[in-house]
């Protein structure tokens, strides 16, 4: 009886792992026809969609639609609007609503609902005047006209903005956004929502063709090797931003999908000129100690490109004719350290003036695989030019309090440079001089009167030709300056298993979850 109960349970062993290696790696099992699951990294804390950035998570999960978005060359193209003018004087622009458009709990989508959703944007995010300025929001029929104090040419472009997505202000009563979700236009509605795990479901009122799934799961994977993980077990069908290093594990096109393209962004230290890194030569010599070629090429096997310009070389902003003042070179950087009167008086391999050690904070946030290399690799080439640099990790939603408030002497992010179409935007944001709070995405301290008329000339500019001049004037001079660490740019990339179709990265990031992600017909 006793070898039969052995050999009964090494039979159930066997079992049990032929089962488990079966499943292990089968990423193109039998699609679940009802739900879709997608692993992401999330940072946002609710989705109320004017807190912090979390609009673009809102939009992301695909409840939230703008009047306008971008196309996968960057162009504007309509959306909840289907057309735009604007007036002779420049002062005016008029977009036609689409009436075929309701929210996601059945109200119709009109003018004055747009009008509503915009002012509610205003009144609850100060970020939204860095945008534009309205004098008026008017509402006539289907028919919404913005009137605003100066000429905005961009005007379309700020719109497809995240922070400018239109929720139904009419439903806050009883519906509360944060923890519930905003009622929106898009195909799917959230159903529960905490930090580690969202769950959408089908927009039963959806305007603009079928609803593929039921539900969809999207669950948090910070870690980008859990997430390949996932990915590879099946426990997921699509994962955003895979890992440069995890790529390779999905080549077998039987399998997986691949869209990775050139990223609209760029990993950048903002530097706070109200501190150590405020003495131009300090600075200099700082952005002068980096290795960026080898931080791109050796450290990030070559799937970033090396960091230079404000602004990446995936758009056409002059990025070959920058001139970079502060490349890597270690022996200057010494002497411009030498320069600036820091010397190593006790023999510890860091400068010391004044009684004071040359030291660097340097805040980090981990939910990006690329920055805490970055940020070590920083600090070590610092070192051999006698800077400390002392690495600060902090939770992602910190960061934008953090920059505001200017608390770092670096700040590492990796940045969207073209959220509205072109960079002007991101470029304003970060460095445009901050007058009594009028620009509070500056937090550096960072002014300069040049780059400031250079801000306000390309701010009501139309001429395509001369904005383009416009931006890479600005790059030069912020370059010159040393504003910025600019360390790399990435590619960015949806994988998803062969089970489902039409899952597409597009270059703004805003569109992961759309009504065109479906399961595969067979």
């Amino acid at each position: 009886m006793r070898e039969f109960r052995k050999f009964i349970s090494a039979a159930l062993v066997i079992c049990f792992v032929s089962i488990f290696m079966t499943g292990c790696g089968d990423s193109k099992k039998e699609a679940d026809k009802t739900t879709l699951k997608i692993g992401v990294t999330n940072f946002a804390d609710t989705l109320e969609p004017t807190e912090n950035y979390f609009g673009w998570v809102v939009m992301r999960y695909g409840m939230g639609e703008s009047l306008t978005k971008f196309d996968e060359k960057m162009s504007v193209v309509s959306w909840l609007a289907e057309s735009w003018q604007i007036s002779e004087d420049h002062l005016s622009w008029t977009f036609k609503i689409r009436d075929n458009v309701k929210f996601s709990n059945g109200k119709p989508l009109t003018a004055e609902a747009v009008k509503a959703s915009l002012e509610r944007a205003f009144n609850k995010n100060k970020r939204a005047v860095t945008f534009f300025k309205y004098t008026e929001i008017v509402a006539d029929g289907q028919k919404l006209t913005i009137r605003t104090a100066k000429p905005e040419p961009n005007m379309p472009g700020f719109l497809a903005d995240p922070l400018f997505l239109i929720v139904d202000v009419s439903a806050e009563a009883d519906h509360n956004f944060a923890k519930e979700g905003p009622i929106c236009t898009g195909p799917y509605m959230c159903q529960s929502f905490v930090k580690d795990k969202a769950v959408m479901v089908k927009n039963p009122y959806y305007w603009d063709g079928e609803v593929p799934y039921e539900k969809v799961e999207i669950p948090s994977i910070d870690d980008p090797n859990t997430r390949a993980m996932a990915l590879q077990s099946g426990e997921i069908d699509m994962a955003v931003n895979i890992a440069a290093g995890d790529i390779g594990l999905f080549k077998d096109a039987s399998k997986f999908r691949v869209d990775r393209i050139s990223s609209l962004r760029t990993v950048l230290a903002r530097i706070n000129q109200k501190g150590v890194l405020g003495d131009p030569k300090v600075r200099a010599a700082f952005i002068s100690a980096c290795d960026r070629k080898s931080y791109n090429e050796v450290l990030l096997k070559g799937t970033f490109i090396e960091g230079k310009a404000p602004v990446p070389p995936s758009m056409d902003y002059g990025f070959k004719d920058l001139a970079d003042p502060n490349s890597y070179n270690v022996e200057r950087a010494k002497q411009l350290l030498t320069e600036a009167g820091w010397v190593d008086t006790d023999g510890d391999g860091i400068l010391e003036k004044d009684g004071k050690k040359l030291s660097v904070d340097f805040v980090v946030y981990n939910s990006r695989a690329e920055l805490p290399l970055y940020a070590e690799a920083v600090q070590s080439d610092a070192k051999k030019v006698g800077i400390d640099v002392k690495i600060k990790n902090v939770d992602y939603n910190l960061i934008d309090k953090m920059g505001i408030n200017g608390e770092y002497d670096c700040l590492i992010s990796n940045i969207t440079t073209a959220n509205t179409g072109d960079p002007e935007i991101f470029l304003s944001w970060y460095w445009r001089t901050n007058k009594n709070g009028d620009n509070p995405q500056n937090g550096s301290g960072y002014s300069s009167p040049v780059l400031d008329a250079k801000f306000a000339e390309l701010s009501s500019e139309f001429d395509q030709q001369k904005r383009h001049q416009l931006i890479i004037d600005i790059q030069q001079i912020l370059m010159n300056d040393g504003a910025g660490l600019f360390l790399g740019y990435p590619e960015t990339n949806i994988i998803s298993s062969t089970a489902i179709t039409g899952a597409k990265m597009y270059p703004s990031d805003y569109y992961w979850l759309t009504n065109k992600i479906s399961p595969v017909k067979k």
